[in-house]
């Protein structure tokens, strides 16, 4: 039998892509896509476990039916793909998928709703408008239905061959939905190699809580969790859009993190992850929260004349903004001061943000100098620009540690490291090599304050930080600064007369025309 490869079945589920292309929106079809994948993925596992219990069996259908019962899903029969494909030419095949869904989902209650009691499916409908007039939406169906029948798409197990071909065409196609739908669509997901630089730099010892409190489609909670190099780990995100929260659920499942906990909700005003009535703590948290979130607070909830507050930033009942509340027109430092409120003693933050988290002043000011103050901010990275989706604002990366050797900070300007590109700018591996090896050497403490690497890496002390009045930005510390080439007068005058000599040549040329014109 021949092994399907990782880029079989990236092909395939790209031209899977075709049926919806210029009539729907890639921010709308990408959601019709990854379920389908999802459910694909879930029916050839049960097949391929059914024919092992099969063979286990001697053939006894009821005994194999019964061990089946125990294992990761349960697929009903109108939930398998082959029922769904078989019925492709029905006039309803869009209310036919919907019901198959509801079905997977109330069959397997506990991996597939979130506590407050929603389906990872309830955003999506196969029946919708969006897929155009009942005629188009069922040929778009049926075709998608036989895309996905296709053999490179056989997703068992034993045909995959143990390797996470099906979690590597996840990111393929969330990452390609990323970059042709622009900002939207990129909401949700972070660069692959962005992600890779964040989980290095925070690297996790076995063991450890892994948490993203805004993990979108949780590719970046994935990355961190393998870069603890074995599968002692634990995983917990919280996502606000649900149907973003629902694609995380899906990419945990197809990676194998069956035990990942994903929360649907907003993590400022509304935390889940708890334990009891405290926010839970974890050995790592990373993040690439929205840039700037405008409105992210205070929450007032207008019945008539009356006007009741749901949220509060300054009464926040788990109180992480002692430090102080960022502007409501600016988020930022709320998501940082929750990552470290949830950082257990021993704990490391990793965190994607704008540069003017670095230096703008009033509140945000007097947060970030109340976190140096901590000796809790470990490096600043910055990145090149265009390297996300939907934004070509070059960001950059804060690390905070709360076992910090030390009272210096590190400050990286890796803005000239990248691979130019014709749409988005990435990270190359010896750029991220570059950076992660620069950040050890300088945790172990092999470094000393001043100058590291020419226009690349400085270290500062606290007296410098107070210094500049607590002001992070980049250039204040690491010299970019490009000598002009010097100026060859004898040869830029030589330049000058020769230029003048061609002048009066052709001030010449012009008298004779005038003459001539005037006759």
């Amino acid at each position: 039998m021949v092994r399907i490869t990782q880029k079989d079945i990236n092909d395939a589920v790209w031209k899977a892509c075709d049926t919806f292309r210029g009539s729907i929106d890639p921010s709308v079809y990408k959601d019709y896509v990854l379920t389908m994948l999802f459910l694909k993925y879930l029916s050839d596992v049960h097949d391929d476990k059914m024919d092992s219990y099969l063979k286990k069996y001697n053939g006894d259908v009821e005994r194999a039916k019964r061990s089946m019962q125990h294992e990761r899903f349960i697929v009903p029969e109108q939930s398998h793909f082959k029922f769904l494909y078989n019925s492709r030419n029905e006039a309803n095949i869009g209310e036919l998928i919907n019901i198959a869904l509801t079905e997977l989902e109330e069959a397997n209650r506990e991996k597939l709703y979130s506590e407050d009691g929603a389906g990872i499916f309830q955003n999506i409908d196969f029946n919708s408008s969006k897929l155009g007039e009942p005629k188009d939406k069922n040929q778009r169906l049926k075709t998608l239905l036989i895309d996905f029948n296709n053999e490179k798409l056989n997703l068992r197990p034993s045909h995959l061959g143990g390797a996470d071909i099906i979690g590597g065409a996840y990111e393929f196609l969330i990452s390609n939905f990323a970059s042709d739908a622009g900002k939207k669509a990129g909401e949700f997901f972070t660069p692959s190699e962005v992600s890779t630089l964040l989980a290095k730099l925070t690297k996790s010892r076995p063991g450890s809580r892994i948490c993203d409190p805004t993990c979108g489609s949780g590719s970046l909670l994935i990355k961190a969790g393998n870069e603890v190099g074995s599968s002692n780990f634990s995983l917990f995100g919280q996502e606000a859009n649900g149907s973003t929260w629902a694609l995380a659920v899906m990419n945990m499942f197809l990676h194998g993190f069956d035990n990942a906990t994903i929360r649907w909700g907003d993590t400022i005003r509304n935390p889940k992850l708890k334990e009891g009535d405290i926010l839970m703590k974890f050995d790592t948290v990373v993040a690439n929260p929205p840039f700037s979130l405008d409105k992210w607070g205070k929450v007032e909830d207008k019945d008539g004349e009356t006007t009741t507050v749901s949220y509060d930033p300054e009464s926040d009942k788990y109180n992480r903004f002692w430090r102080g509340v960022p502007p409501k027109s600016k988020g930022d430092w709320a998501f940082i001061s929750h990552m470290i409120e949830t950082l257990n003693e021993h704990g490391k933050a990793g965190v994607v943000v704008p540069h003017g988290v670095l230096f703008r002043g009033s509140s945000e000011g007097r947060i970030r100098q109340r976190t140096i103050e901590e000796n809790l901010l470990e490096a600043v990275i910055g990145l090149p620009a265009n390297l996300f989706f939907g934004t070509g604002i070059p960001a950059a990366i804060l690390i905070f540690n709360k076992q910090k050797s030390g009272n210096n900070f590190l400050l990286i300007d890796a803005s000239k490291h990248y691979e130019s590109a014709k749409n988005q700018n990435k990270l190359r591996a010896s750029d991220i090599d570059h950076i992660v090896n620069t950040y050890r050497d300088f945790a172990a403490g092999i470094l000393q304050p001043g100058v590291v690497e020419v226009k690349y890496s400085y270290i500062a002390t606290p007296e410098e930080i107070q210094e500049n009045d607590f002001n992070l930005n980049i250039p204040r510390y690491v010299d970019t600064f490009e000598e002009e080439a010097e100026v060859d007068i004898a040869a830029v005058q030589k330049e000058i007369e020769l230029l003048e000599v061609e002048l009066v040549k052709v001030q010449k040329e012009i008298d004779q025309y005038l003459t001539q014109l005037v006759k």
